[in-house]
């Protein structure tokens, strides 16, 4: 399995308001360990299920290299591509519950191949692509309420 963690919070903690909608809205710094030998590349998917439409996609990040140990805050790995969140931009859209807590899944993938995905590529289309190519996965889980 692969090991994701943050400095900024740990598994089922809140997230700090820095990395929210409530503070300057920055992707928090994330760490990656145990990535599988054979891997050819990496891919963040960063949701929230809890939302009121359906499970809201917050950042679709792939390509990264296997060589990659972590990603700073506020930071795209070298040569990754964004790919097209639910709100229809190529970003990192930081957590900002409408009401409630939710929580937040930082998700990690090791696959067997490169991905020949345009930015403009959608979570389905990233999905169908990463299909039977999956080597392991690892996931961290933060929280977050709107005060």
């Amino acid at each position: 399995m692969i090991q994701i963690t943050s400095s900024a919070f740990y598994q089922g903690e809140v997230i700090p308001k820095q990395y929210t909608c409530d503070g300057a809205g920055i992707n928090p710094p994330l760490n990656f360990s145990n990535i599988p030998q054979e891997a050819k590349s990496l891919v963040l998917i960063v949701d929230d299920p809890d939302a009121p439409i359906g499970t809201f996609t917050h950042w679709l990040v792939w390509n990264i290299s296997p060589q990659t140990l972590e990603i700073k805050e506020n930071s795209l790995p070298q040569n990754a591509v964004e790919g097209t969140n639910t709100s229809g931009r190529t970003k990192y859209i930081s957590p900002c519950p409408p009401s409630g807590q939710h929580r937040y899944f930082f998700k990690i993938y090791a696959l067997d191949i490169i991905l020949n995905l345009s930015s403009n590529s959608d979570r389905k289309v990233l999905e169908n692509a990463m299909t039977g190519h999956v080597l392991d996965n690892g996931e961290l889980m933060g929280v977050y309420q709107r005060s």
